[in-house]
């Protein structure tokens, strides 16, 4: 027998516990302003890692849940692994109520449910397993970091992040596996900008030529801003959120769009932008409308390092041994990983159990990928504790 073998033995005992945390963690509220909801998250989670013999520190996010260091020291001379995840969802106060968790068959579902609450209890049982079997003795430090605002592009903890990859030799990521068994080794440029218009109100009736509508001079920009997208070639620019106005008898004196951001490299990414930027500036529209930008790319592109390929090597061998498929992919997709690996930190993303439809209503997660997908995160922390990783 292997020892991903014997992993996978384990963890299947493990799996009515994976699940029974995982429910109590997806129905909790948790969006990412949503800063009791993910502090009550955390208090789970953080509990479990204390069990495990971790020092569990907790720093308040201003906004936001708390930033969650948890590190153990082990002692050994090889690597230091550093261990991504959140606690945050897309998710409002009051869809945990109206969708809790639930089981149907071979799938669970609930906000949150693969992105990411499962992936990081199935990563807390995964440690238990091996620190039970000794197998992390070769390891100086594990540290799992829990981060609050992941959903809005981790503003206020990319510092925090960039600072703990910078004393590690190794990166493991818990998004969601991709169906079929893709898992990330590269990732493009995310960016996230707001634009804000200011006009004159009036009365739509009685006074309408002395308004000034801020939202006509926003809609003049939507065509031209999505027009910046090259989908085959890794480009997009999208309008999520159009919002203004105050009544409808009302001339707009207000109005914001949110627009996303995707490129295949940080040098496209600033090409992008720039010409977000003289869309915004050169648009006609009424001189009595101010418009404002804001933002920019938030997360930098994820590089493929040769740690990475790597690390995606072993991940292959220990799924062929589980006869459960693994593929390289690059994501168009942001993480958190990619802060890490744009540092030359080998880091692997999309180690959570497989995940359909995320971030929607139909996200749901196939529950016999748990085990199997969980004891490939557990192969290579193995594996590095074993020297198996070199950078």
């Amino acid at each position: 027998m292997t020892k991903v073998t014997r992993y996978a033995g384990l963890l299947e005992r493990e799996l009515p516990a994976i699940l029974a945390m995982a429910e109590r963690s997806v129905n909790l509220d948790s969006g990412s302003y949503l800063a009791s909801g993910v502090n009550a998250v955390i208090d789970i989670w953080g509990g479990m890692l204390r069990g495990l013999g971790f020092a569990v520190e907790r720093t308040p996010l201003p906004g936001f849940g708390d930033q969650m260091t948890a590190r153990l020291a082990l002692g050994g001379s090889g690597k230091r692994l550093l261990v991504l995840g959140h606690a945050d969802t897309v998710w409002p106060a009051g869809v945990a109520a109206e969708w809790p968790f639930a089981r149907d068959g071979d799938r669970i579902t609930g906000p949150g449910v693969g992105d990411m609450k499962t992936n990081v209890v199935m990563a807390l049982h995964a440690l238990k397993v091996l620190l039970a079997e000794g197998a992390l003795g070769g390891l100086a430090s594990v540290t799992v970091l829990i981060v609050p605002d992941e959903e809005i592009g981790s503003p206020g903890s990319r510092a925090w992040i960039e600072a703990e990859a910078m004393q590690a030799d190794l990166c493991l990521t818990l998004e969601p596996c991709r169906p079929n068994g893709g898992i990330v080794i590269g990732r493009g440029a995310v960016g996230a900008v707001y634009i804000a218009a200011t006009g004159v109100t009036a009365h739509c009736g009685s006074a309408l030529e002395k308004g000034a509508s801020a939202v006509r001079a926003l809609a003049a920009l939507v065509g031209p801003l999505e027009a910046l997208g090259d989908p085959p070639n890794g480009l997009s620019a999208t309008v999520g959120i159009f919002k203004g106005g105050e009544a409808r008898q009302v001339v707009p004196g207000s109005a914001e769009i949110h627009l996303d951001l995707r490129a295949p490299d940080d040098a496209a990414g600033e090409t992008l932008l720039a010409a977000v930027r003289r869309v915004v500036e050169t648009t006609p529209r009424d001189p009595r409308v101010t418009v404002g930008l804001r933002g920019g790319f938030t997360r930098p592109a994820f590089p493929t390092h040769a740690g990475t390929e790597a690390l995606f090597a072993l991940a292959q061998e220990f799924g062929a041994t589980l006869g459960a498929p693994v593929f390289a992919l690059v994501s168009r997709g942001g993480s958190d990983g990619s802060f890490a690996a744009r540092l030359g930190v080998p880091t692997l993303d999309g180690l959570g159990p497989i995940t359909h439809e995320t971030c929607s209503r139909r996200e749901h997660v196939e529950v016999s990928s748990i085990v199997p997908r969980g004891t490939i995160l557990a192969g290579l922390m193995a594996a590095a504790a074993a020297g198996r990783i070199t950078r």
